[in-house]
């Protein structure tokens, strides 16, 4: 324990009762952890069986399992390290004999759903989005224990859900299985319904440690505060600024509330061993603007001279014009009219570009560089709020032949449906007269033709106005749409999806359709600018299928590479991840693109709480960077105006 600092040492020789341990970034709170079970078993005398450790992923118990048992230089366990779900499924094993195959599968799941919905009358596009969301929310309702009766969906209509979520609970109650939900929601009621069973778990687990407390549900924290009476030896780890997963349930605010619920001890690891000074300060920065915290400061390990702070300068001639061509080095400069800065090594970064184009330009020839300077691939990593911003670098990165890995699925623009709607339009203006073709788009806008007047497998135009006869107004739709087809088939790729959207309508359709859901348009609006902007590269709509045919086959390519078994391929490639699946990784060199409003923060955030959840992802991300952080932004977006994030202006700020 000679290595460890002070404030470690206070967490790890913590005897009896409730301690919060408060462990910033980089702070060594995994070492902390595994301390603690040492000196408990070696110098209190507690034994292993009585020490329960839980963390939030398999991945991570099994790291901390190892690195225990590597300390101890021994492999005899005896210690229980798990998931919240692998213990709470522990407990009802040993009282309802379950086994695995009563644990739902996520396809049979996703497949019962699927039936459901299908029973109602929803008019569902995207129905992919619409269960993903759906299971989000019912795992929601289970997690907070909510009484049904009182929870408002955002989703759909109050009583399409509780008919959605009551269908899905009798049918697991049929076949006599469980979700990952029900694993907590079960072990609760059995504890409280079952003082013998309680009480055999209760002396048990004397010691229980939790790491990343702060993603924490209130059905998690409910059932650990049962299995820790009497003695109340809880220790807890986590950090309520690090807390992004609120759309799991996560509640950072359980941190506060279990300094009301007991009488704990608090210990802060103030002390980042990871980040470089600037980073570190330019992060705390940011999120000191959140409110509802718990206070704390985290200082840099180490503070070198030449990076002692921001110093502002005369603005240099040399970043008048950004140009992706010539990376300019400005070493320990602050430039406040183009909030351009970066610091020498360790350096931070922030700069402004045009638009996404030259920013992904910038990203390929900064990684190229520093990979030539020595820093292997896989100590980088570009850091997107969404994983759909990573296509248009995913595109930039193949032509150069710089080998990456997807950490999360990249999704396929050609396959969102909007997109395939659109390309359908172009399609039948082609020649297509197929009937699945025509009815997927006839109503989109809605011209009010109905299925029974495509019987064929093919469609006549003249015979579909045959059946309308009787209706001028129908007919005059029908032809309207002749002539739209006939104007679309002249035109090249950007115009045509112009004239669908604008010409034709499609633009007042996606406003109506998510009128209809009850959601804000702009996200699939930006699916139809990304679609247009790519239509702008293409000369010809053969040439643009053949270009859809070669990034199809790309995907499909990173798709094994990045979810296959491990390769050499794998071994040194940058990867490209989100800000939530960010969260315990570190790199040497991060790039942190489109900082700007609506993006990060994200359009979806508009109460309070969602700022402060975004804010704390902005912080998250910029804390996996070792020595080398970029904070870019752009100017346009789609050939539309577009502002700097809020998190720029605040990591600007300098210090009085």
């Amino acid at each position: 324990m000679q290595k460890l600092n002070e404030a470690q040492r206070s967490a790890v020789t913590h005897r009896e009762g409730p301690m919060l341990v408060l462990a910033g970034p980089g702070s060594g709170k995994t070492r902390v952890i595994t301390e603690r079970i040492g000196y408990l078993i070696q110098e209190a005398g507690v034994s292993p069986a009585e020490i329960l450790v839980i963390t939030f992923t398999k991945a991570a118990a099994v790291e901390m399992q190892q690195r225990y048992l590597k300390m101890q230089n021994s492999q005899a366990g005896g210690v229980r390290f798990g998931t919240f779900h692998a213990i709470f499924f522990m407990i009802l094993k040993y009282s309802f004999h379950y086994s695995g195959e009563n644990i739902i599968r996520e396809q049979v799941k996703r497949d019962l759903l699927k039936k459901l919905l299908h029973s109602t009358d929803l008019e569902i596009q995207d129905e992919n989005e619409f269960l993903a969301d759906l299971e989000a929310e019912i795992s929601r309702v289970k997690g907070e224990r909510m009484n049904l009766s009182s929870y408002y969906s955002q989703l759909c209509s109050n009583e399409v859900f509780h008919d959605l979520f009551s269908g899905y609970q009798r049918e697991l109650k049929r076949m006599r299985l469980i979700d990952f939900d029900d694993m907590l929601v079960q072990c609760y009621d059995l504890l409280v319904q079952q003082p013998e069973t309680l009480k055999k778990w209760q002396q048990q687990f004397r010691y229980i440690l939790i790491d990343e407390f702060q993603d924490i549900c209130r059905i998690q924290y409910d059932v650990i505060r049962l299995l820790a009476k009497p003695e109340n030896n809880l220790f807890i780890v986590g950090d309520d600024d690090q807390s992004i997963y609120g759309f799991r349930g996560a509640r950072p605010d359980i941190m506060k509330q279990f300094l009301k619920d007991y009488n704990a001890k608090q210990c802060l690891l103030g002390i980042n061993y990871r980040c470089a000074a600037p980073i570190v300060e330019a992060a705390g920065r940011v999120i000191s603007h959140n409110r509802d915290r718990l206070p704390k400061e985290i200082r840099p390990a180490v503070r070198p001279a030449a990076a002692q702070g921001i110093r502002p300068a005369v603005r240099s001639a040399a970043v008048q014009e950004i140009r992706p061509a010539a990376v300019q080095r400005l070493e320990g400069d602050f430039y406040p009219e183009d909030q351009t800065m970066q610091m020498s090594a360790p350096c931070l970064e922030v700069k402004e570009f045009p638009n996404p184009s030259f920013e992904n330009d910038m990203i390929r020839q900064k990684i190229m560089e520093y990979h030539r300077q020595g820093i292997a691939y896989q100590e980088m990593a570009v850091l997107f709020r969404t994983n759909t911003q990573a296509r248009s670098l995913s595109v930039k990165l193949m032509e150069a032949g710089v080998p990456f890995i997807l950490k999360e699925r990249l999704p396929n623009l050609y396959e969102h449906w909007i997109v395939q709607d659109v390309m359908t339009y172009v399609k039948i203006a082609e020649g297509s007269r197929e009937r699945g073709d025509i009815l997927r788009i006839i109503n989109r806008p809605k011209r009010y033709v109905h299925r029974n007047a495509f019987m064929d497998p093919y469609v006549d135009f003249e015979e579909l106005k045959k059946f309308y006869e009787e209706k001028d107004w129908m007919i005059d739709r029908l032809e309207k749409l002749q002539y739209d087809l006939s104007m679309l088939a002249k035109m090249k790729p950007y115009a045509a999806v112009n004239f669908i959207r604008r010409g034709i309508g499609y633009d007042d359709y996606i406003r109506e359709y998510a009128d209809y859901r009850g959601m804000r348009p702009d996200g699939m609006y930006e699916i139809l600018d990304e679609l247009q902007e790519e239509a702008g590269q293409q000369d010809s709509f053969a040439a643009w299928r053949q270009h859809i045919r070669e990034y199809q086959e790309e995907l499909r390519k990173q798709a094994e590479k990045s979810y296959g078994k491990k390769n050499s391929e794998q071994a040194d490639s940058i990867s490209l991840i989100t800000m939530h699946g960010s969260k315990g990784l570190e790199y040497e060199c991060v790039f942190i693109p489109d900082a700007n409003e609506g993006v990060t923060p994200h359009s979806k955030s508009v109460l309070n709480a969602d700022m402060e959840e975004e804010r704390r992802m902005f912080y998250v991300a910029m804390t996996r960077a070792k020595s080398h952080l970029h904070i870019y932004y752009v100017k346009e977006r789609f050939n539309k105006s577009v502002e700097a994030s809020r998190f720029v202006s605040e990591l600007l700020e300098i210090a009085p």
